[in-house]
């Protein structure tokens, strides 16, 4: 296959590919798999009703990437795909995905990820998933990821959920099933401008005994664009769940955090943090002592903030 200009570039956004890499990876291009390869430890193949990808990871894999990026670049195109991640007991990776659109239309173009992870018992995985849109047309970039993710007993699973730029409308769902002694920290980093809307609902099912969840939310809101971040946290047993949400607001953002915390055992330990607000005005002044301006300070304290 090869690649546009256009195409690498939103591959190394991304998913910080420069090369096709090596080992177990799918390229997804305008709703076709343009490069599809397994290892021998790692199966990548089409699901059982052909409308998206299946991945297994075989038991006690250890230090193994899979790499699962999509880029759209038909304009006013609408791109759907169905993915199964099933992560074999005993193992330990990396799945790297994520979606870049590029549309220069006045059409709109956009992704729909529905995916299913299971991380079987013992295993551990951690999944990062970067949305990024640009090109100059009137056209919006729409991403609409859907996650179910179920943790068997004593699974550890880290879910790194980041917007960079360019995505003018997206919902994220993600709703997880946490089982005995297993562990989910979501990490989710966004920042809206213009007239962008971006809304997060993450529901955490803490279901089994001595298991814990955590979500994190860092996000920044300027222009006119609107934020809803939602996350609901059930505790069903003895458990322990938290949920923090940290937004910098400015221009004429909004910005809302919806809590909800539902604890069905005397034993379940969940908590809920929540702070926006501007910038402080003597971060700013520290910084442009060093010489920067007010615009390069800004920018710096936001490079920090959302990493």
């Amino acid at each position: 296959m090869n690649f546009k200009a256009v195409d690498m570039q939103l591959l190394n956004t991304i998913s910080d590919i420069k090369a096709i890499p090596r080992g177990a990876v799918n390229i997804r291009k305008d709703g076709k798999p343009v490069v599809r390869q397994s290892s021998p430890n790692i199966f990548v193949g089409p699901n059982s009703a052909n409308n998206g990808l299946l991945v297994e990871i075989k038991p006690g894999t250890r230090n193994e990437t899979v790499h699962v990026p999509v880029i759209v670049t038909r304009s006013g195109f609408h791109d759907q795909v169905y993915n199964t991640f099933i992560v074999g007991e005993g193992a330990d990776i990396t799945i790297i995905a994520g979606c870049g659109i590029h549309n220069d239309s006045h059409s709109d173009s956009g992704h729909d990820g529905i995916h299913e992870i299971i991380v079987k018992k013992g295993a551990r995985m951690k999944y990062v998933e970067k949305h990024y849109g640009e090109g100059n047309g009137e056209g919006k970039r729409i991403l609409n990821p859907t996650t179910k993710i179920i943790l068997e007993t004593g699974a550890v699973a880290e879910m790194e959920m980041v917007q960079i730029k360019g995505v003018d409308d997206t919902v994220r769902t993600t709703i997880a099933h946490i089982g005995d002694k297993a562990n989910l920290k979501i990490v989710e980093r966004l920042m809206t401008h213009g007239t962008q809307k971006a809304e997060s609902d993450i529901k955490l099912n803490i279901e089994g005994r001595g298991a814990s969840g955590q979500i994190l939310s860092r996000s920044v809101g300027r222009d006119d664009s609107l934020q809803i971040f939602k996350a609901a946290m059930a505790g069903r047993s003895e458990c322990v769940g938290h949920v923090e949400c940290d937004a910098i607001i400015m221009d004429r953002a909004k910005i809302q955090s919806i809590p909800e915390l539902i604890a069905e055992n005397a034993e379940a330990v969940l908590t809920h943090e929540a702070a926006i607000g501007k910038i402080a005005g003597e971060q700013l002044i520290k910084l442009m002592s060093l010489g920067l301006t007010e615009k390069e300070a800004i920018d710096t304290i936001l490079e920090g903030f959302l990493r």
